[in-house]
């Protein structure tokens, strides 16, 4: 089942870079996310596979499904200068990135110290009663502030997608309350 995953995962990230229409890239991330959460589900985090699902596939998508569509994006072509150190310069990173984790892969795994919750202790309390807790207790701040951000990136996208009539430069200006 990892195997199957992990081809599903890698095939459809790389069809995310590789698609020409931004609306097809976003569907196959889609697919991507949902790849990642089987992964999720292989290694007994339910939980994580779960939000990974309700948040990344089904609420951040469509968010940017929605911005995607709304701006309109269409294709344009590159110039073929800018192509090529493009093309370049992402060889390169590929390289740097595929050193570091063979770094990685070759040196002896480091673990950090121990936290409060160990496996034992997760097994038996429930992952999601951990997560829960740690979310609204510890985390609440920040839960909140990412809540925040993306309201303004929802109110940003409409802001840049607002249509102007056309042969008008700037907004009309507002109706008069007051009778003359």
């Amino acid at each position: 089942m990892f195997v199957i995953l992990a081809v599903i995962l890698v095939g459809a990230s790389l069809m995310v870079v590789a698609q020409r229409n931004p609306v097809y890239s976003a569907l196959f991330l889609i697919l991507a996310f949902l790849g990642l959460a089987g992964q999720f589900v292989l290694l007994q985090a339910q939980i994580i596979a779960v939000l990974q699902v309700l948040v990344y596939a089904g609420a951040i998508m469509v968010l940017f499904l929605f911005v995607v569509m709304l701006l309109n994006v269409r294709d344009r072509q590159a110039p073929e200068a800018k192509l090529r150190w493009q093309k370049l310069f992402g060889l390169i990173l590929t390289i740097i990135l595929f050193g570091l984790v063979a770094v990685t892969v070759a040196g002896e795994v480091r673990l950090g110290p121990q936290g409060e919750f160990t496996p034992q202790r997760l097994a038996e309390l429930g992952n999601a009663q951990v997560f829960g807790k740690l979310l609204f207790t510890d985390f609440l701040f920040l839960f909140e502030a990412t809540s925040v951000l993306l309201l303004v990136a929802m109110i940003g996208a409409m802001v840049l997608a607002r249509r102007r009539p056309l042969g008008a430069s700037s907004p009309p200006p507002a109706a008069s309350s007051r009778a003359d």
